[in-house]
């Protein structure tokens, strides 16, 4: 006996690749599909809708291909509202709840549609009838770690709407619709130039421009690139983790960067000890702030976050030493204010630092604009593979690219970026 179910998609489902997504799907899993109506958009700007029974011959193998479709914006025909189970105990979900992607998405309540907040991939989907602001019901993700006992929790998939990425109907720019090619042979210098025009309209607009770095960005010499981007007032929130303040720090105490001279490249005596001094005068000041305030520290991207009142999280690891007293070491802390930071972002800079940019790419909505740089493809792809729908990659040497971003970014701001020679 075969199983059916009706399913509706609709949107501009041809050229975002949604169809084509659907009709392999059903047939990867080895099902069928009959399309019972097909309503094809006839400008770039209607949307089509498509109608159709899919099949299968038993219900276990019918259910994996909703749920496939599911992921690409699919909804059964008629849906019912969102079915919601208590969540038994703190930090404990139903059996069978919802575990949502990272695309925007909506949850059938009451005859409803109501948006998702705060959305991203592998959380559960709770729904507050009453909330306090007495505006009408609201849905939310929430992290395991965060449910609460009585938590109304969606499960299943039935009531509940995402909404993949679609090809914008005007031109995407640098950040072009499921760009994610990874290439060092791309033209580095337009498509730097781009990503700089791209954070100076987000800037213009008010937006939120967050950054992810790692240490290697102080150990190739782009840190002081850095600082002239936080002063200037292009960056909001940044993300590192311990190496990346230290090593930062050591250079304004010590002109070093794990020992060495980045200017000349050669190692000081004792430079090999200057990582472990600076975590110490930094825990003698009473952390990276005071030490400012103190004229400790003069200079350097951890200095100008603290001038320019930037948002910063240093999220601690095992391997850590001191760590420095602003390094968040407990991991479930970390992850919070990482996920804070990260929902407020317009456009995110991932720079060197494959484990903290993971971190940061679980908590992004697919939405969010994102540039990944790295000298190794494997973690470019890695990091692009998170699932934005408008990313950039770059194969190259974290060195040049945040020194020539800055010259991009500030070359109409009135600043001088001439080095010694140039005429």
């Amino acid at each position: 006996m075969s199983h059916a179910r009706t399913v509706e998609i609709e949107g501009h489902i041809i050229d975002s690749g949604t169809m084509q997504r659907c009709f392999g799907a059903v047939m990867d899993l080895g099902g069928s599909f009959d399309v019972e109506r097909f309503d094809v958009g006839t400008h770039e700007e209607a949307e089509s809708y498509c109608r159709m029974q899919v099949s299968a011959d038993d219900e276990e193998t019918l259910q994996a291909i909703l749920h496939e479709l599911h992921q690409n914006g699919a909804v059964l025909e008629n849906p019912s509202d969102v079915e919601l189970v208590a969540a038994p105990a703190d930090k404990v979900v139903p059996p069978n709840f919802y575990s949502t992607t990272n695309h925007p998405t909506e949850v059938l309540y009451d005859g409803e549609w109501i948006d998702v907040e705060r959305i991203e991939m592998d959380c559960a989907l709770v729904v507050d009838p009453d909330p306090d602001e007495g505006n009408g019901p609201r849905a939310y993700t929430r992290v395991l770690d965060a449910v609460e006992e009585g938590d109304m929790v969606a499960t299943d998939q039935s009531g509940i709407r995402v909404h993949p990425p679609e090809r914008p109907r005007s031109g995407g720019g640098a950040f072009g619709f499921m760009q994610g090619g990874v290439s060092s042979e791309r033209p580095s210098e337009s498509t730097i130039r781009e990503v700089a025009a791209a954070l100076r309209e987000v800037k213009a607009d008010g937006g939120n421009v967050m950054v992810v770095a790692g240490p290697a960005v102080i150990h190739s010499g782009a840190g002081e690139a850095l600082a002239r981007l936080v002063e200037a007032g292009y960056v909001d929130a940044l993300s590192a983790g311990n190496g990346f303040a230290t090593h930062d720090l050591e250079r304004s105490l010590y002109g070093t960067s794990l020992g060495m001279d980045v200017e000349t490249l050669e190692h000081p005596r004792k430079g090999h000890k200057h990582h472990i001094w600076t975590i110490s005068e930094i825990i003698r000041a009473g952390g990276i702030e005071a030490a400012v305030e103190q004229g400790k520290v003069t200079e350097g991207v951890m200095y100008q976050c603290v001038e320019n009142d930037v948002d910063t999280v240093l999220a601690g690891s095992i391997r850590d030493d001191g760590p420095l007293p602003d390094t968040i070491t407990d991991a479930v802390e970390a992850q919070n204010a990482i996920r804070d930071q990260a929902h407020d972002a317009d456009v995110v800079l991932m720079l060197a630092t494959l484990l903290h940019s993971v971190a940061v790419g679980n908590c992004l909505p697919s939405t969010t604009k994102t540039v990944c740089v790295d000298i190794n493809p494997a973690t470019v792809t890695q990091l692009l593979d998170r699932g934005s729908a408008q990313a950039i990659g770059m194969v190259t040497d974290i060195g040049t690219f945040v020194p020539t971003l800055a010259e991009f970014v500030l070359e109409d701001d009135g600043e001088s970026h001439t080095t010694d020679g140039d005429v």
